[in-house]
This record gives structure tokens, sequence and C-alpha cells, in this order.
């Protein structure tokens, strides 16, 4: 088979490309999760050059590069950037069943023509290239939004955020695109980080001009930002959580707890657990009180190189699957949760494949009318964006759920070229159905199978989320 062939690629049989270039191609992109700038969408950012909206804040590439024996000047330090691009096409080119090595090649293709592969002879060719495309005003940052095909975009921003530029593009109608806030309140989970966790309750405080003295008080506050950002469009909250934790604790001593860890005094892990179950269970509260989605991140162990992290930060390719997340606790935080506001519609996400099973029958235990999917088994993210891992995330959601109610993919993504992993979902989609309808695991029925392929690729989204769009 070709490489990249817009026929086949990934779709297995006639079933799965007909699914695809019928049903699925064309449909729009809720885009419910990423992590793009809506500064640079309201001043519709131009890029210099490839590798500064290609490689900048891209960890999934800095990892490979390192892997490569990249020196680090040409991933995060300041060598120029075109020498920055040849040490990552070098890499590229040695990535031979890497996701990232396709997704990379599906945007050179859809977004620059480009049909060739990206290695150290072809450098220059794709430099000069995506050189000349960039200048053109068909690659600012709303034009690649528009031209994926997007409708909605779900940026992640903290309570304390001024929202100030989703107020301007809700008020420019020139960009048909809606580009709403979601919620991600982590600074304000995070009590074991001491200084830093008082100078965010005081930087709250400031901004929702509420004293905070008090655990109540700290609710107080963020309630009225929740109001604010659902005023501006949110549907939905975004909390990075090592795990679900569940380790109740009562009204006083959550005060307590609270207290000492604003003056910057040390907490037991156990009474870190109990805060953030109590800081968990009240921000559950708000999606239900909003009708928002509630999402959870986990399965996640951050930043172990910690001389990295002291020379680079969050967020730099240090990370790895942490094979902790008791199942327990999960059942037991979303049971009482129920028992008290009652739980929100809630997508669950582990990075480690290993708990697709468990997260998928815990969901069971808690699915109810009147919402359709009330939880869900969150789409395969970060070391699982691959053939390999949504294969699984979906045959095991099949196994033991309902697949046709899945809300579908998301991008999770900081770069404005990443459009394709949702063509790339698609196709392992289309494939895997088109795989099980040759094995007479389903009929060959194509009213049936296109609507269920329409629906997992955007109408379950419009509907779960409830944003104000038609269904296709």
């Amino acid at each position: 088979m070709k490489f990249l062939d817009d026929k086949g690629y990934l779709l297995r049989n006639g079933v799965g490309e007909r699914l695809f270039y019928e049903h699925a191609e064309g449909m729009p992109i809720v885009d419910y999760h990423c992590h793009i700038s809506p500064r640079e969408i309201y001043e519709n950012r131009r890029f210099a050059n490839i590798t500064e909206v290609w490689l900048g804040g891209d960890h999934y590439k800095w990892r490979l590069m390192r892997a490569n024996g990249v020196d680090e000047r040409y991933i995060t330090g300041d060598a120029p950037d075109r020498e920055k691009f040849q040490k990552w096409a070098e890499t590229l080119g040695r990535c031979v069943g890497n996701p990232v090595f396709e997704w990379s090649h599906l945007e050179l293709k859809r977004f620059f023509g480009y049909d060739g592969v990206l290695n150290a002879d072809t450098a220059q060719q794709v430099w000069d290239l995506t050189d000349e495309a960039l200048s053109r005003d068909a690659f600012s940052c709303r034009e690649l939004v528009l031209r994926s095909n997007v409708r909605v975009i779900c940026t992640t921003d903290d309570p304390a955020d001024s929202f100030e530029w989703h107020r301007k593009i809700a008020a420019d109608p020139s960009f048909d695109v809606s580009v709403v806030p979601a919620m991600r309140p982590d600074a304000a989970l995070r009590i074991e980080r001491s200084g830093e966790f008082g100078a965010y309750v005081d930087r709250l405080a400031r901004v929702t001009e509420v004293p905070i003295a008090t655990f109540a008080d700290l609710k107080r506050a963020i309630s009225r930002r929740y109001d604010v950002a659902a005023e501006l469009g949110c549907r939905a909250s975004d909390h990075a959580l090592n795990y679900v934790m569940y380790a109740p604790a009562t009204t006083e001593l959550i005060e307590d707890i609270f207290e000492r860890g604003r003056a910057g005094e040390p907490l037991s892990e156990r009474e870190v657990m109990q805060y953030k179950t109590a800081f968990m269970q009240f921000v559950a509260g708000e999606c239900v009180r909003l009708d928002w989605a509630m999402q959870l991140h986990f399965g996640c162990r951050r930043d172990n190189n910690r001389a990295m992290f002291a020379k680079l930060g969050p967020d730099a390719g240090y990370d790895c699957i942490s094979n902790y997340a008791p199942a327990g606790q999960l059942a037991d935080f979303l049971n009482s949760i129920q028992e008290t506001s009652g739980l929100p519609k809630t997508i669950l996400y582990s990075l480690n494949p290993a708990d697709n099973m468990v997260i998928d029958t815990v969901m069971g235990c808690f699915q109810e009318a009147p919402v359709t999917g009330k939880l869900q088994n969150g789409s395969a993210w970060w070391f699982n964006d691959s053939e390999l891992g949504m294969r699984d995330q979906l045959t095991t959601l099949a196994n033991e759920g309902v697949l046709g109610n899945f809300v579908g993919m998301l991008t999770d993504s900081r770069s404005f070229l990443s459009y394709p992993r949702n063509e790339y979902f698609r196709r392992v989609l289309c494939g895997l159905l088109g795989e099980w309808v040759e094995q007479g695991k389903y009929p060959d029925d194509e009213m049936l199978l296109g609507q269920l392929v329409r629906d997992i690729s955007y109408n379950n989204a419009v509907r779960y989320f409830g944003f104000d769009l038609d269904e296709e």
C-alpha cells in the first residue's frame, strides 16, 4: 500500500472505506478539550516558520528528539529554528511505527500538500515549502481552524483567568467558531504545594473580590468565577489527578487542613488526600448546578526527571504512565457525589490503558437516565494516541458498554496543525467497524453504521455538552 494512501490508510476493507468517505470524513469537529491559546485565536497569530508552529511546546516531539540523542539546545534551547527543524527531521525519519510519524505526515499532507517523507535529506525542501505557505493569510490561526471544519474549541482555563480573549472572540462577528472556556482549577486543588498554593488563593481573592480565609470562602470564590465562565459558554471542567482519590473527612477537619495549607504548614499525605476529596466533591456539585461535564484525567506520574523539572518546569516531556489508580476509591468517590449532589456528566480518562476495563465496569454502576452515556470512558490520549491505543479503548468500551454513545475524539493539543488527529481517529474507528462487519459481528447495514459513525464523530459531543449546533 502507498504511504498514507488516501483510500485505504487504516481502513482495513471496503466497509471501512465506505464508512469513512461517505460518513466520517466530512463531519465537523467539536474540540472539547485542548490547550491552544484563545489570545492567539483572537489576535489571529501568524507563525514565522514550521518550527514555531510545530515544535514549540510539543513534548511528544521533544521526547523523541531526546531519545534520538539530540542535544537539549535544539529542543527547548536557543538554537536557530532552522537547526531545530533539521534535528526534528533527522529524528522523525527513524520513528517508524510511532503515531507521531503518521500525524506529522498527515499534517504536512493536509495543510501543505506534501506527499513525501520528512527526513534528514528532505528537511530543506519541506522547510522551503512550509515557509512559503506560512507567509500566506490562509495559514493564520483562524484560517487553520476554519479549514479544519472546527465548530467549537474548548480551551483550558483557570478560574482566576480574566477570560478577556474569550469575550473579544465572542464579540467578533467575523469568526464563526465558538471558542469557550473550560474550567481547570488544578491550582486550587494542589494544597501540597505550600507557598504556591497560598499565592494562588491570594490571586483568586483579588480577581473575585472575595476575601478567602476559609475553605468555604474558596468555594464561594470559585463558584463566582464558574458563573462568569458559564455566561461565556463554558460547558465542562477538567481536572488533572494522579488518581481519583476518596478520603472523606469532616467539614471541621477540611477547614483546619485548608488553614494550615494556606499558611504553608506541612500536611500529611492523608490530609492532602482529604482536602482533594472535599475539593473534587465541591466541583462535582458545581458541574451539576451548571449542567457541565466533569472531565477527570488520571493515571499519570508527572515530572519524574527532577533535574530537568528544575530547569524547564512542567509539561516538558518528563511524565509517564502510573500504574496506581485504585478502582475502589474511584467507585467510592463517584458514589459519594451521587449521594450528595448527584453525579454530573463525567468523562474518565486514564493514561494507563490497563484501566480501560476498570473504567468501563465502574461506569456501568452509575449510568442513569435521562442523560445518554452520562459516564464516558474518554478518548485514548497522550501515550495512547495511536491505532493500538484507540482500538483498545474502542473495543473495551464496545465490550462493556454502548459504543454508539461515545463522545469521540479531542485534540488535547497546543498546536493549530493538530486537527488531522481527528481524521486519524475516524479512520481507526471506521477500520475497526469494517473489520467487525467482515467478521460477521455486526450487519453490513450502512444506515445503522453510518449514523453511528456520524454520531461518534460529531453529534454525540454536540448533544452531550449541550452546544447550540445542528446535528449532521
